[in-house]
């Protein structure tokens, strides 16, 4: 079982500004109580790994905020496979222009996600249920995924619901390129568009991450 941690030495404002990220003090404010929540739930059902500042700063803010670069204002989005709530929550907490909704196909973890939100105050629904089984009901402009499986097995999962949604954005590791190239030899980006938008280093680490865009082509 993961035990939350709550670091003496160091605090979420000072993790922040050594990634020379820049917040106002009610977003701060707003993660911190997210942090809170988070690593109180994880003591109890495993949402994260990233159970320190410094930690939910490299890795959890740092996606968030590649998302939000290429979101527009009023766009509906669906997190899929939310896990503990990133980039979802964190989204919603900074970007208040936007439609957040949440899945979590295990119900331990949608329960848990619903718990904090409510407790954040936000209005972000969350869907205990596989995004393939929402898509249909629900219509969303963007999905966007983080660390829930490769490239070539999300396009087959989402291959019939492109109806309901208008792009994926996807944030991959250093081995997009070689998952976009088993996509490609079985098929799966034949209607499709891939583009990279962004990449940047992990801090602490000689990887990149990438965030993809999907969607079909015109």
């Amino acid at each position: 079982m993961l035990t939350a941690l709550h670091p003496t030495e160091d605090n979420l404002s000072a993790a922040i500004g050594r990634h020379g990220i820049e917040l106002s003090g009610p977003q701060v404010a707003g993660l911190q109580q997210y942090c809170a929540l988070l690593w109180e739930f994880n003591a109890k059902v495993n949402l994260t790994r990233h159970t320190d500042y410094e930690k939910f700063v490299a890795r959890d803010l740092v996606d968030t905020l590649s998302f939000g670069e290429f979101l527009q204002p009023g766009e509906r989005i669906l997190d899929v496979g939310t896990g503990g709530g990133v980039p979802g929550v964190p989204l919603a907490i900074l970007r208040d222009d936007l439609d957040v909704s949440l899945c979590e196909s295990v119900g331990k973890r949608a329960r848990a996600v619903a718990d904090i939100v409510a407790r954040l105050g936000l209005a972000v629904p969350v869907f205990h249920a596989r995004a393939e089984d929402i898509l249909g009901p629900q219509r969303f402009q963007t999905l966007v995924l983080r660390a829930v499986a490769r490239l070539g097995k999300l396009l087959r999962w989402f291959e019939p619901h492109w109806s309901a949604f208008d792009r994926m954005l996807v944030v991959k590791g250093p081995s997009w390129v070689e998952q976009r190239a088993e996509a490609r030899h079985h098929g799966l980006l034949r209607h499709l568009a891939l583009r990279k938008l962004t990449s940047y280093r992990l801090p602490g680490t000689d990887s990149e991450s990438v965030l993809l865009e999907i969607r079909p082509k015109s």
